[in-house]
């Protein structure tokens, strides 16, 4: 998969650990209070939807249809610390003005799309588990009560 050059000069590439900065994640989920939860439910709709949009641009070859939805990702993923696909949704958006200007298609996009969505998957998956009690539990399900314990050798000769 090809590399995209973040507009800091950071690469970021295919199992880039740091999706999310999570010091600006818990700072904006603090201010928010019960309402980040409504935001990343936003987020999470909004996103699936200005995807889609950006999915079908490409397919169309409609380069005026990628600017909207990307600069909606962009913007929304960066309030949220998903800096990682605040960049990818960047390139598009400047890619695709550019190339209104020039009157042309972006084809050059197709694997940054691609990664768009890759990264925008593993961006929910990151706040659910961030923000869902049920997902944060360990493998092994709920200890304590309920649950045999596992030191009936403890006091024996």
């Amino acid at each position: 998969m090809p590399e995209v050059i973040g507009s800091e000069g950071s690469v970021l590439s295919e199992g880039n650990p740091n999706v999310v900065d999570w010091a600006l994640f818990e700072k904006n989920r603090a201010e928010l209070g019960p309402g980040f939860i409504r935001i990343i439910s936003y987020f999470r709709e909004d996103g699936a939807k200005s995807l889609g949009q950006i999915e079908q641009a490409m397919r169309d070859q409609n380069t005026t249809a990628l600017v909207l939805p990307a600069h909606t990702i962009k913007g929304e993923a960066r309030q949220l610390g998903a800096e990682p696909l605040a960049v990818i949704a960047e390139l598009i958006e400047q890619t695709a003005r550019l190339c209104i200007e020039t009157r042309r298609f972006p084809d050059e996009l197709i694997p940054n799309v691609v990664e768009l969505r890759k990264l925008f998957s593993e961006t929910v998956e990151q706040f659910d588990k961030a923000t869902n009690p049920l997902l944060t539990r360990g493998p092994n399900g709920p200890t304590g009560f309920g649950r045999k314990a596992n030191n009936q050798s403890f006091g024996r000769i």
